[in-house]
């Protein structure tokens, strides 16, 4: 059975192995069908559902001061705006986490650490963060590896704070960890952070091609949920045992 969606963390990270922090984050959100995604899952992995529908997240915000271990965050090399297509997903020991199928950053040399030493599909891109009061937009222009030229510029408008999330809202934000494969294998890096402080927001623009890109169906219409958050600081664990794995 998969574990409870919970709006705090399931657990504590005292030794992180990376720490940073995601801030101005834009949430946009396409409800598909379980079996349109399925095979797009790693091994151990299958698709998370929520009223018998799974969802495709484009995430756009400025990631800030990536760090190894207790040692205090890269200022330059570890600040940059990126953009990633994710997926829902559960595993056999019903942990929830998301799966990654594509992430655009700005910054070549955490592109390369993380394609090299996590075999995750980073991918280099020209990017901005821009906000204009209330107003933020978010711009994405891929270089390398490619599908060269794959862009998005999506605008929001941050609207009220949410006292109280909906079921869907914390489910598509309440996410702990990250299915991935790595090295042949499949591994759960778990993850903490603060609640999410959730704001309704209201979509200006979204001119992207990075979901098609990433191998999904082009979105039908306008996403189901749109959210911004200030941001979060956050500690990821070391990799835990294999996902499709059970624990005797």
């Amino acid at each position: 059975m998969p574990e409870p969606v919970t709006a705090d963390p399931p657990g504590a990270i005292t030794s992180p192995l990376l720490t940073q922090s995601w801030l101005d984050l834009a949430f946009l959100h396409w409800a598909v069908a379980p079996e349109d995604v399925a095979g797009l899952l790693p091994a151990g992995a299958e698709p998370d559902t929520l009223d018998g529908m799974t969802y495709v997240g484009l995430v756009a915000f400025r990631m800030h001061r990536v760090g190894w271990f207790r040692l205090p965050g890269v200022p330059y090399l570890g600040t940059f705006p990126e953009t990633n297509v994710r997926l829902y997903s559960v595993d056999a020991h019903g942990r929830r986490g998301v799966v990654f199928r594509s992430l655009d950053a700005s910054r070549l040399v955490p592109v390369l650490m993380a394609r090299a030493g996590f075999r995750l599909p980073y991918v280099w891109s020209r990017m901005s963060v821009r906000a204009d009061g209330d107003t933020i937009t978010y711009t994405s222009n891929r270089r390398w590896p490619g599908p060269r030229g794959a862009r998005s510029r999506i605008a929001v408008r941050k609207g009220e704070r949410i006292a109280e999330p909906t079921e869907l809202e914390h489910f598509l934000t309440a996410r702990w960890g990250m299915h991935s494969a790595f090295f042949g294998r499949s591994m759960y890096l778990p993850n903490v952070h603060p609640r999410w402080p959730l704001h309704r927001a209201e979509l200006l623009a979204c001119d992207e091609d990075l979901v098609t890109a990433a191998g999904l169906p082009q979105p039908a219409g306008e996403p189901v949920s749109v959210l911004y958050s200030p941001g979060v600081p956050v500690r990821f664990g070391r990799p835990e045992r294999p996902a499709g794995i059970p624990t005797p």
